[in-house]
């Protein structure tokens, strides 16, 4: 019975994660900001959707995070890929929020990200 349980979960999860890329591409001027997040960790990727390349990307594991509330581990690793965005030469992204609500830390990423500089 579990095991049918958490196939459904995945399957709307993906389901979930398709419906909202459908309707983004990212491209070289204006390449795509996708957020991953696990229940410990949380990362993001700027991705070139048409060379099939990533151009930057931060994630909480190479950052000091010691003690630190979610929201405020996601705040910095918004910070630190809009600074890395920024240095590649990138100035407005698409942002992809996956399969997540734009609640929480997904939110306080984003807002991070436009504070280091970069346009959605």
């Amino acid at each position: 019975m579990e095991a049918k349980k958490l196939q459904k979960k995945r399957k709307t999860t993906t389901l979930r994660a398709r419906r909202t890329r459908a309707k983004i591409r990212g491209t070289a001027e204006r390449p795509r900001l996708s957020v991953s997040k696990s229940l410990k960790h949380i990362s993001v990727q700027v991705i070139d959707d048409a060379a099939g390349k990533t151009l930057a990307s931060a994630s909480d594991i190479k950052l000091k995070v010691d003690g630190k509330k979610p929201v405020e581990v996601a705040a910095l690793v918004g910070a630190e890929v809009a600074k890395a965005a920024v240095s590649a030469g990138i100035e407005s992204v698409v942002f992809d929020r996956g399969p997540y609500k734009y609640h929480g830390s997904v939110k306080a990423l984003a807002d991070a990200a436009r504070e280091g500089g970069l346009k959605f």
